[in-house]
């Protein structure tokens, strides 16, 4: 199992790689991409089953690549949670529009995004 954690922001990679580690111990393999082609690129090689996508990116932001990954054939069963730190319903809108699974804001509570990691992947 795989999990994919998006963001341009260096240090909130590596805080929700912390926040997830655990899993490692069971088997599940955390990868990382810095902005949206990349992560793309990540979803097509690897086919993460989970996606933590950050919104606001450079070259492709998080709704864009929710948007294509959701239409793409054999990855629209990709879970995507979206992360930003807007929480504005336009933001929440757009979300649901591009066919993301979930939307967490920033700063997000670690426990519950384990906890969540834990239900999608059924660990």
């Amino acid at each position: 199992m795989k999990i994919l954690i998006v963001d341009d922001e260096p240090h909130l990679r590596m805080l929700i790689q912390q926040t997830l580690e655990e899993l490692e111990d069971e088997g599940v393999e955390l990868l990382t991409a810095g902005d949206g082609e990349q992560a793309l690129d990540t979803i097509r090689a690897e086919r993460p089953e989970l996606v933590l996508l950050d919104v606001m990116m450079p070259k492709k932001n998080g709704f864009d690549v929710c948007h294509a990954v959701k239409r793409e054939d054999g990855l629209g069963g990709t879970y995507i949670i979206l992360l930003t730190a807007k929480g504005q319903e336009f933001d929440r809108a757009r979300g649901q529009e591009v066919g993301a699974d979930q939307y967490m804001t920033k700063p997000f509570d670690p426990d519950a995004l384990l906890e969540k990691a834990r239900s999608v992947l059924g660990i």
